[in-house]
């Protein structure tokens, strides 16, 4: 017997809830009202003082949440890519304003307004939801443990199941759904913090248990990583990284800490704080370039990480398309207009590439299977769109194997599709 239950995958760039009542079927969510991007509700949060709420601090979700940021940039705290510190025990809580609030704060935040946003479709949920999580969690040394009990309060409320699948496991049920014939499928889901594979066994349809998961693997890089790589090489250089400061009789390179910071999209927006804003002034004025160390100050102050983030991801996927693109972006201060190439760009990842091949490596040796006899290679996610990306499949298992589609749907569409399962536990993640 069929079961209804929700699917939703909670991602680092974007999200998206599907939900499913008939046997084999789910459809995605749309949200609702001026300014909905359909079912893709961006992972990105927004607060702003407001005297009328409890507690004087509203908050936004999603693309109403970069509305609000984008009409008041000064006045509020943008907040992207919060998952990314799911599982670092460094990361205790973000400050916003006067207030602090632990990660599933955030994430009951970020819950409530998705639910709000959702024309009524979430207030009766189903009481089976599966959410998707990495295989590998991002950050160094994540702590999968800390991530679970993160998870699990983020979603206090939210249903009386709560179910955790990998998130390429969502993406294999999905395609499984839109093929007929027996097949060993790779799948490559590209997330925004988190790369992640698996391969499943794929029955007939019928069979009496049509998909089996044989392994996986997944590794902390992705979307974000090929963003701070741009960041790396265009913008910081022009803050002030590589540079130095007087101390005393001494001249010393400026911290790094401060650069893979700002690089990063989780944490750039928490660096505007008292306690931050005041060491970079007091660096600026010992800095051999304090012009360097302004730029910085006058991007964290003004509230820019979210325009800055915007054009890197225009650069990016305009190179996904062209040999060629432009880079542009002006504000703080700064004014930066280059010609990137492909090849450039291609080789400022090369490092992460290669580190993405050697667990799709580990991810065959966890399944016992070989790479000739994997019959389907199914790639999702927005950074599968990368070339260097795909090439890399095309050239291991052949192009005639690749398939594609539903680059930022397939993983919930799924999720939702493992929630009718009688056997879920052969699918849930401990």
């Amino acid at each position: 017997m069929s079961r209804a239950a929700l699917g939703l995958d909670f991602g680092t760039t974007n999200s998206v809830v599907a939900l499913a009542d008939a046997p084999g079927q789910s459809d995605l969510l749309s949200f609702a009202g001026d300014g909905a991007t359909g079912a893709v509700f961006r992972s990105a949060l927004c607060y702003w003082h407001d005297d009328g709420v409890r507690g004087g601090l509203a908050h936004e979700a999603g693309p109403w949440a970069i509305a609000e940021y984008l009409e008041y940039p000064q006045d509020s705290r943008f907040i992207q890519s919060f998952k990314s510190v799911a599982a670092s025990a460094a990361f205790e809580h973000a400050t916003v304003f006067e207030k602090r609030f632990r990660f599933e704060e955030l994430g009951r935040h970020f819950i409530e307004r998705m639910v709000a946003h959702a024309g009524g479709r979430l207030n009766d949920r189903p009481e089976r939801i599966i959410v998707g999580r990495p295989v590998e969690y991002a950050g160094g040394r994540p702590d999968p443990v800390l991530a679970r009990q993160r998870y699990d309060r983020m979603f206090e409320g939210f249903g009386t199941e709560i179910h955790y699948v990998h998130e390429p496991l969502g993406a294999a049920f999905s395609y499984a759904s839109r093929i007929t014939d027996p097949a060993t499928i790779l799948v490559a889901d590209f997330g925004g913090g988190t790369s992640d594979f698996s391969i499943v066994r794929i029955g007939a349809p019928g069979d009496a248990r049509r998909c089996v998961p044989l392994g996986s693997a997944g590794i902390g890089i992705a979307g974000d990583r090929f963003d701070y790589r741009i960041v790396d090489r265009l913008i910081l250089p022009m803050l002030g990284k590589g540079g130095s400061y007087r101390s005393f009789d001494k001249v010393l390179e400026i911290p790094r800490g401060y650069f893979t910071d700002f690089a990063d999209w989780s944490r750039l927006a928490l660096m505007r704080n008292r306690r931050t804003m005041e060491e970079l002034r007091r660096l600026q004025k010992a800095a051999v370039d304090p012009d360097a160390i302004g730029r910085m100050i006058a991007l964290i102050d003004n509230e820019l990480g979210y325009p800055l983030y915007d054009a890197v991801g225009q650069l990016k996927r305009a190179l996904s398309s062209a040999e060629h693109a432009p880079f542009h972006f002006t504000g703080g201060g700064l004014a930066i207009d280059a010609e990137v190439s492909r090849s450039d760009f291609e080789g400022w990842i090369a490092e992460d590439v290669a580190r993405i091949e050697a667990t799709v490596d580990q991810t065959l040796a966890n399944a016992g299977v070989a790479t000739d006899t994997v019959d389907r290679v199914f790639l999702t996610g927005g950074s599968s769109l990368i070339p260097a990306i795909r090439r890399l499949f095309e050239q291991r298992f052949g192009g005639e194997k690749i398939a594609t589609g539903g680059e930022l749907t397939s993983i919930a569409h799924g999720l939702a599709l493992i929630g009718q399962e009688e056997n879920l536990a052969a699918w849930t993640a401990q």
